[in-house]
């Protein structure tokens, strides 16, 4: 039902995101933030990877529900249309349109592979839970 994927996704997703950004506030911890800037940007790396080996593993203890075909297709496709994506993205943020300076735009990129693997996986994961067709939702985003 609707009011128990409510109640997931904000124990999943919105209960850390505002923890985090209160923490942000918090001076002591801004300040540790700077002078240890190389050991947070080596755990949020981590904790990413985390997330990404959780999926898959998940994927292989329950099965991922394809055939071998299917997912040599996936295997192959996919790459190719996140390049393409990504390349589309660099470009629009380049544009005269959107006038981001390159640097701007790398960023920006990065940004959102990592807010759409931290957010988006859970978020795929609570709402089609049980679902057979899960790993062919998670799939576009590992």
């Amino acid at each position: 039902d609707m009011f128990s994927v409510m109640q997931k996704l904000s124990i999943k997703v919105l209960v850390p995101v505002a923890m985090g950004q209160a923490l942000r506030a918090w001076r002591p911890l801004l300040e540790l933030q700077k002078r240890r800037k190389g050991a947070f940007k080596r755990a949020s790396e981590v904790l990413l990877l985390l997330i990404i080996w959780n999926a898959f593993s998940n994927a292989f203890t329950r099965g991922f529900g394809i055939s071998l075909t299917e997912m040599l297709l996936l295997g192959l496709t996919l790459p190719l249309l996140h390049l393409g994506a990504f390349c589309g993205f660099l470009r629009l943020l380049t544009s005269r349109a959107v006038s981001a300076t390159r640097r701007d735009a790398v960023a920006a990129a990065f940004a959102a592979s990592h807010k759409t693997l931290a957010c988006g996986l859970p978020l795929i994961k609570t709402v089609f839970e049980g679902s057979p067709d899960l790993a062919y939702f998670c799939a576009p985003i590992m």
